[in-house]
């Protein structure tokens, strides 16, 4: 990372710029560097297995592809003036407690986030930290040099309190747009803040005039069309579990355990459906815990919640003996071998899955290679016990061409910055591109792990 006299702004691509996960970017304006998430890749850490996460050093982590590998600013890491977070996605958060010891800078989120974070610092033992988090609601700003200011911008994603960060400099907004989704419809809280994204492509409070610099998740960016709202999930869900004649037998659902807005639609339906619900498993128990506590989930009052493993196989042992009476959220969607429901397909529960139990995935795989054969060892399980599966209860949290079309038109960015996806998903960004004449190595840059642009 470079600067000249005209102090242009560089960005530098840590993690997560020709792959999914390790997500971490650092931005550069003169002396001071703000770093964007520090995520973990998880299946390299499933891979391993014989690697505890919470006892590995961070380089052996990073020698693995498990987390970011932040030695490509090792020149400049004494000018880090803050770490800005943008939701609470392991993808984003999960290496905090692994390279955090490396700088002296406070942390910047939502409220939810972190109290995420607080929650993976708390089980490090390699490389404890007292963290500086500070804690910005939507529309908050903070000064964190002379020349820069952080502002946390409202906007939707598959976990609540999410935000698209803001970075003020002197030649106008750095905007960090990983993750979004413009829903109109969440079944928690509001919609995005459509009047201060275009406000930021208007000039309006950003002292260098306008955007002048978007870092946008591509994930789904080639996908030609606008992604789901979550109204759209919850409506599957309703008919999945109101019309398929299974009153007499067992309901398992397994989704995302961060999902917050998904779980509130599970919880709400199984309650009217009559059964008891359980929400099951260590994950459940932390987003869920973590977000009654704040607010977000009041309705969790009308189910119950368990993590630790005793606790889980009571739970288990009840509702096996009151199958047609309750309802089990678990995890393991992804077919995670150690999750909860590989156990309980595994029979190494006491709930026993039988012929015509029901099973619904409120989720979809995420494209690798060990989630797929994962899945398949799952559901044929599942399958060989003679249960019903269902799938494809699920949208995304990720926006798709449209969601990208909408952004670009607010934003009016000088430059574009694609991340978060391989590089089919970041080039994906060169066709949208060209319908706002913006040109590869001109004012689109395709930037792969460890290369960096400098923008004046």
């Amino acid at each position: 990372m470079t600067q000249n006299s005209d102090s242009p702004i560089t960005v530098t691509a840590i993690g997560g710029y020709d792959e999914y996960g390790r997500n971490m970017t650092a931005v550069q304006y003169k002396d001071d560097v703000v770093l964007f998430d520090m995520g973990i890749k998880l299946d390299r850490v499933l891979i391993h297995e014989d690697v505890v996460f919470d006892e590995t050093h961070h380089l052996d982590l990073a020698a693995m592809g498990a987390i970011p590998d932040d030695r490509v600013i090792e020149k400049v890491r004494g000018k880090v003036r803050a770490i800005v977070f943008s939701h609470g996605h392991l993808d984003h958060i999960g290496a905090v407690p692994k390279l955090l010891h490396r700088y002296k800078a406070p942390i910047l989120c939502t409220p939810f986030t972190a109290a995420l974070i607080r929650d993976e610092l708390a089980d490090e033992k390699v490389h404890p930290v007292k963290a500086d988090i500070i804690a910005m609601p939507h529309g908050k700003r903070r000064r964190i040099s002379k020349d820069l200011e952080v502002e946390m911008v409202k906007i939707t994603h598959s976990i609540i309190d999410a935000a698209m960060p803001v970075l003020h400099t002197p030649l106008g907004a750095v905007v960090y747009s990983n993750d979004f989704k413009l829903d109109n419809s969440p079944v928690i809280g509001s919609p995005p803040d459509y009047t201060r994204l275009k406000g930021l492509g208007q000039g309006k409070g950003t002292p260098g005039g306008g955007v002048f610099c978007l870092i946008a998740d591509s994930t789904r960016v080639a996908d030609e069309t606008k992604t789901e709202s979550e109204k759209i999930a919850r409506e599957m869900l309703r008919d999945y579990m109101y019309g398929l004649g299974h009153e007499s037998n067992g309901l398992i659902v397994t989704t995302f355990s961060s999902h917050i807005e998904r779980l509130k639609s599970l919880v709400e339906y199984g309650l009217a459906l009559d059964r008891r619900v359980l929400l099951l498993g260590r994950s459940m128990e932390k987003y869920s815990a973590n977000a009654h506590k704040m607010g977000f989930a009041p309705w969790l009052d009308d189910c119950e919640v368990f993590g630790n493993r005793p606790a889980v196989e009571r739970a288990l042992r009840d509702a096996g003996k009151k199958k047609s009476q309750t309802m089990l959220v678990v995890t393991g969607h992804q077919g995670e071998p150690d999750a909860l429901l590989n156990r309980i397909a595994k029979k190494e529960t006491p709930y026993k899955v039988e012929k015509n139990d029901l099973v619904i995935f409120s989720s979809n795989i995420i494209p690798h290679p060990l989630n797929v054969a994962n899945r398949y060892v799952l559901e044929s399980r599942l399958k060989s016990a003679k249960a019903r599966i269902v799938k494809g209860a699920h949208v995304s949290g990720h926006g798709s061409r449209e969601d990208h079309w909408e952004l670009l038109n607010m934003l009016k960015p000088r430059h574009v910055i694609p991340s978060h996806g391989d590089m089919k998903q970041t080039a994906g960004y060169i066709d949208l591109g060209s319908n706002f004449d913006y040109k590869v190595n001109d004012d689109l840059h395709i930037l792969r792990n460890g290369q960096h642009v400098t923008m004046g």
